[in-house]
């Protein structure tokens, strides 16, 4: 038994009970939809896009849009092409399998990352530069991002697997987003509510939903002190710690 062969069973039912793949809730999303105001034939890139649900919510509210999503889960793209069919976006909306700091794009009106800036090599600040580097000038950006709500305790940084470094303030993210030439116009975080029903969703919920499944498998014992040891984590220690900003931003 190893614990990539662990992992791989808590993900096996897949992200198809999750709408979004950060802790957000419909009316949240709205208003992010809102404030990035993409107008009819905007070009809108998402980097780190999954199976690509906020990006199409954007192309659907601007007639004539475009979008191209960024992803190279091949799992999250099969299905967020499979949604695109579903919702008549087949022509509108395209997904690229390739690392979101190996692609080429930039004149776009809008480039949204949640959630993804581990993906650029020098992570938070690099990903803002590539971002504002994505958008013509006069574009917005919509980046989500982790911060420290309260200083992190020891059994907030074990349940992470996290150093203390790997985050900071609300206000430093805002500032750094700041010295990438993007001026803030919305700033807001997950709440509570929507922390949990991510949670108890997607890292919990992903390995909770095998195990009750087969409950004769060989590694079902493994998979439910994987589970517990994450609901540890949350409950017991980085939940109220670590938080997610979405930020608007005019380049």
């Amino acid at each position: 038994m190893s614990a990539e062969e662990v992992r791989s069973l808590m993900s096996a039912p897949g992200n198809e009970h999750l709408t979004w793949n950060t802790p957000l809730s419909e009316e949240h999303a709205a208003q992010l939809i809102a404030a990035c105001a993409p107008a009819p034939g905007a070009r809108i890139a998402d980097f780190g896009s999954g199976w690509g649900e906020l990006l199409m919510r954007l192309v659907e509210a601007a007639p004539g849009s475009t979008g191209d999503g960024v992803e190279t889960d091949p799992d999250a793209v099969a299905r967020g092409r499979r949604l695109a069919e579903e919702r008549g976006l087949a022509d509108r909306v395209r997904f690229h399998e390739v690392p979101a700091a190996e692609y080429q794009g930039a004149g776009h009106d809008l480039a949204v990352s949640i959630g993804s800036s581990h993906a650029w090599p020098g992570g938070t600040p690099e990903a803002l530069k590539a971002l504002r580097a994505a958008v013509r000038p006069g574009g917005r950006v919509l980046f989500g991002d982790g911060f420290w709500e309260r200083e992190p305790s020891p059994a907030a940084l074990e349940g992470l697997g996290a150093e203390a470094d790997d985050f900071g303030p609300l206000l430093g993210l805002v500032r750094q987003a700041e010295a990438a030439g993007l001026r803030p116009l919305q700033v807001t975080v997950a709440d509570q509510r929507e922390w949990d029903l991510f949670e108890s969703a997607a890292n919990i919920g992903r390995g909770e939903r095998w195990a009750l499944a087969n409950p004769g498998h060989r590694l079902h014992a493994a998979v439910t002190e994987a589970v517990d040891a994450r609901r540890t984590g949350y409950y017991g220690g980085y939940r109220g710690t670590l938080g997610l900003a979405y930020l608007v931003l005019g380049a």
